[in-house]
């Protein structure tokens, strides 16, 4: 299968490289950016497209790929910092702009050859960037222009290197799809043959040949990804999987009920429960820091892992819903991007875990998920939930995890989701739930003052969950689901409604 690889030097944006070329149905994957040219060599991708970044080229300190990697022979596609990369490389003169772009600019096209072929004359495209060409390498050729920068796009079409300081990848660039299209496809030559279906039918084959006759636990929440990694292996080894949902205390109202009656009833798989909320609650007991309670699940998971092994197994595997902007959060794609927050399912796992993972969903964003489950006829009941995230509601509840706080949360969140299907919203919108902190405010009930919680609405909508946007509800729908809120959840005087977006947010508030 043809691929394209991306180095990541740090942006934030470098995952919606990988999703926009995938939109093309041309596999594309993450790697950091010192990826040594040996290795790329042996990936053999079609081409190489290096990201942007927060560095500046001619500071001492700032990563620079394995400049071999030029001599490759691959054609090379540089977004702003990689824009500025190729020119240093090459010869060319990076220095402080002294007008700085930020946000939409005119961008005026000067060659339509190659990588502009097919747009127009001028579009609108994103500019992010503290720094430009001065001097542009021999070779190279502007191939567009904005006002504030005389070499937005540079290339030297004989050897196909290309350099843009825009942002194709955002939605703001008009036509940025088309233009990576034309880079993997037309540049490049890759082969538009990634989709689902085959990659269905290579992860079973791939599944099997791994597995083998070992026998494979798997952690099943009710989520969509846990779901869908269970229906694969289920297809895959049969008998040799056994499926556990682990009720660690935190889950949505009457979660333990609907997921093991759902998947038992609707995809005939088999499920092991186990109650272990006192052991979860203990150790959670007077942890406040996010990250600690992120590792703190995931380690009483592996508890939990290790326990069903001893006493159900011998197992040599744990399957995990694991998708691949979890790994890039947490920090493992080993780029110079900041770790986010750690998943339970990638970093929350203690060292000592002795059980082999298996992450079969790991490549994939969310809505390629969803694609894989309809494929392996997973039930609406699982497909239009919401995402729920591993350590439930330990991260909608703001510092201690407390039964207070739970109690709240939950039935808060259980008001949230009942106003959205009364409205008819619920499926229109990606996610939707209740926070609740230590935060407490003065409100008035029953003519008397009462000093309780605050409630925190989120409701988002998203593609990959990589960005995500504040939905705007309607005043009405909000005004019940507040009413609801302060009326029967015991504690609570207000209730305030979350409106950033992702980022600088993040989706979840711990």
């Amino acid at each position: 299968m043809d691929k394209i690889i991306v180095l990541d030097f740090g942006s934030q944006y470098s995952h919606l490289i990988c999703r926009r070329i995938r939109e093309g149905n041309v596999y594309c994957e993450l790697l950091p950016y010192n990826t040594t040219s040996r290795i790329i060599k042996e990936i053999d991708p079609k081409g190489i497209i290096f990201s942007g970044g927060p560095a500046s080229v001619y500071l001492k300190d700032s990563p620079k790929p394995d400049l071999d990697i030029f001599k490759l022979g691959y054609p090379i596609l540089g977004i702003c910092y990689g824009h500025q990369l190729i020119v240093d490389f090459f010869g060319g003169r990076i220095k402080r702009a002294t007008n700085r772009e930020y946000g939409r600019a005119d961008l005026i096209i000067d060659d339509k050859s190659n990588l502009f072929s097919r747009i127009e004359n001028t579009i609108k495209c994103w500019m992010s960037h503290g720094d430009a060409a001065e001097k542009i390498p021999k070779g190279f050729k502007i191939l567009a222009h904005t006002n504030n920068s005389f070499s937005a796009a540079i290339g030297n079409q004989k050897r196909k290197f290309y350099g843009i300081q825009f942002h194709p990848e955002v939605i703001h660039t008009d036509k940025g799809i088309e233009i990576l299209k034309n880079f993997s496809q037309t540049i490049s030559g890759a082969k538009p043959s990634w989709n689902m279906e085959s990659f269905l039918e290579i992860t079973i084959e791939n599944i099997r040949n791994e597995v083998r006759n070992d026998k494979v636990l798997c952690a099943v929440s009710g989520g969509i990804d846990s779901t869908t990694v269970a229906a694969l292996l289920h297809r895959a080894i049969d008998n040799n999987l056994q499926c556990v949902f682990v009720n660690h205390g935190l889950l949505r109202h009457d979660e333990e009920k609907l997921v093991t009656q759902l998947l038992k009833n609707r995809l005939g798989i088999e499920v092991v429960y186990v109650d272990a909320e006192k052991q979860f609650f203990q150790r959670l007991k007077g942890v406040s820091d996010p990250e600690k309670k992120r590792k703190i699940i995931g380690e009483e998971f592996a508890n939990v892992f290790v326990d069903i092994a001893k006493r159900n197994g011998p197992f040599q595997w744990l399957a995990q819903g694991t998708l691949y902007p979890d790994v890039i959060e947490s920090g493992f794609s080993k780029g110079p991007a900041a770790i986010i927050k750690t998943h339970h399912n990638v970093g929350g796992l203690p060292k000592w875990f002795n059980l082999k993972v298996l992450e079969p969903l790991s490549s994939l964003y969310k809505d390629e998920v969803r694609k894989v489950a309809k494929l392996l006829h997973v039930p609406d009941e699982f497909l239009n939930r919401h995402p729920y995230p591993g350590p439930g509601l330990a991260v909608r509840v703001i510092g201690e995890v407390t039964s207070i706080k739970l109690r709240i949360a939950k039935s808060a969140s259980k008001i949230v989701e009942e106003e959205l299907n009364a409205a008819g919203l619920y499926d229109k919108v990606w996610q939707a739930y209740a926070a609740v902190g230590d935060d407490r405010a003065v409100g008035v009930l029953g003519d008397e003052r009462v000093y309780g919680k605050i409630v925190i609405i989120r409701v988002i909508d998203s593609v990959d969950a990589m960005t995500a946007d504040w939905t705007r509800l309607p005043y009405d729908v909000i005004e019940k689901i507040s009413d609801r809120i302060t009326n029967e959840v015991e504690g609570v005087t207000w209730v305030t409604y979350a409106v950033s977006s992702k980022p600088p947010a993040t989706i979840e508030p711990q």
